[in-house]
């Protein structure tokens, strides 16, 4: 297959951007948030719950300009000669795990969100700008949502994993060339 694509199956710069910026914010916020659900009660532990909160939130306005992005600004057609080259299953899951990956985006952080809220502590962003509730304060509501906050961000983590290891393929085993049209190198 042909390693050379036109500029016009190129991601524009912006969703280029907002595509590694997201990225390296989900497994950044991923890492802290494995690391520290274990720790001990301490300063550090609540400094580092409030940077994951933070972190939290900027993923979700990242998640809505991505969004926004992608909703006025048409992507580029997935090259006929791979699309055509494609197993079934293959552009199914494709289309699933970015569909699933969208979805995530938006119900991690919400989810977080309301467990932080239901429990009593409210989300401050940066330190500087409270947030609203999301839910009311509930102990026992708490209890429910915590376990579905971190089944969606292992989910995440999932597909984050299943869309590397898809771009992997592309790149070492088809070479076709399709991860020029993400790269932030250009050409």
């Amino acid at each position: 297959m042909s390693s050379h694509h036109s500029s016009e199956s190129r991601y524009h710069g912006v969703a280029i951007l907002l595509h590694w910026v997201l990225g390296a914010a989900l497994i950044a916020v991923f890492a802290l948030g494995v690391y520290m659900a274990d720790l001990p009660f301490s300063p550090q532990r609540l400094k580092l719950y409030s940077w994951h909160k933070w972190a939290g939130m900027v993923i979700l306005i990242l998640s809505v300009l991505r969004l926004l992005w992608r909703l006025t600004h048409r992507p580029p057609a997935l090259p006929v000669e791979i699309e055509q080259a494609m197993p079934r299953w293959q552009a199914v899951a494709h289309h699933a795990t970015h569909h699933g990956l969208y979805l995530l985006f938006f119900a991690v952080p919400l989810i977080g969100w309301a467990y932080s809220s239901a429990a009593g502590f409210p989300v401050v962003l940066f330190g500087l700008l409270p947030l609203p509730d999301f839910v009311p304060v509930d102990k026992a509501l708490a209890e429910l949502i915590k376990p579905w906050h971190e089944i969606s961000a292992f989910a995440m983590a999932a597909l984050v994993l299943l869309h590397v290891a898809g771009a992997l393929k592309h790149a070492l085993i088809d070479r076709d060339g399709l991860l020029q049209r993400m790269s932030p190198f250009g050409k």
